[in-house]
């Protein structure tokens, strides 16, 4: 925990910008029927049926610092799609950086053997010498901001349903540009002395004889 924390509370270095990582779902659902007509300040109204057509990933990417976000959208979170977001956050993202700190859960594709897996061994190092990874904690995922980050795409873009991948796409890039544009970030003040006194409890208790 004060390993992430520690990451935080550096100042901003474009050459090692902080990446916070993080991915999730959303469910596409399509109407059985045609929606009611709405008019002005009324409430869109649904039916409560609906037919499932699948679930797409979402993987998130998020620079505090930068005031950035992308999401990348896929039909998997295995091994080989994880690989690929490192090599979209190394080659395409930030291509001049001499390192990228990155944040992410311990998730078990989060791994450097993903990259092994996906891509010739001198490309997996190569991609690998350009990362600082810091894992957070088991059951400690909310110091990821990158879960806060999916938090409001999920309350202020993807809250009605939204039929199949094409429409997905085209919302969540519509809510990036948009949120890109206006400079939105998060301003992290949780502290490690903070830490140290509001969850003293799972520290180790040591005792002087």
């Amino acid at each position: 925990m004060e390993d992430v924390l520690e990451v935080y509370h550096r100042p901003h270095d474009p050459n090692r910008p902080t990446i916070c990582f993080d991915e999730g779902s959303k469910q596409q659902l399509k109407e059985t029927r045609v929606p009611l007509p709405t008019r002005v300040g009324d409430v869109a109204k649904y039916d409560y049926e609906y037919e499932r057509n699948g679930t797409s990933n979402m993987f998130v990417f998020f620079a505090p610092l930068e005031a950035w976000r992308h999401v990348k959208i896929t039909d998997r979170r295995t091994m080989i799609d994880f690989a690929q977001c490192m090599r979209d956050l190394v080659d395409i993202h930030f291509p001049e950086a001499e390192k990228i700190v990155l944040v992410m859960d311990n998730l078990n594709t989060h791994k450097f053997a993903s990259l092994y897996e996906a891509f010739p061994p001198a490309e997996a190092r190569r991609i690998i010498e350009k990362l600082e990874i810091h894992y957070t904690p088991k059951h400690g995922s909310w110091l990821n901001m990158a879960e806060i980050e999916l938090s409001v795409l999920h309350r202020q873009c993807l809250k009605a349903r939204i039929p199949d991948r094409e429409t997905l796409i085209e919302k969540v890039s519509a809510w990036e540009e948009a949120r890109n544009a206006h400079g939105s970030t998060v301003h992290w003040r949780f502290t490690t002395e903070d830490a140290r006194i509001k969850l003293h409890r799972l520290y180790p208790s040591i005792y002087v004889c």
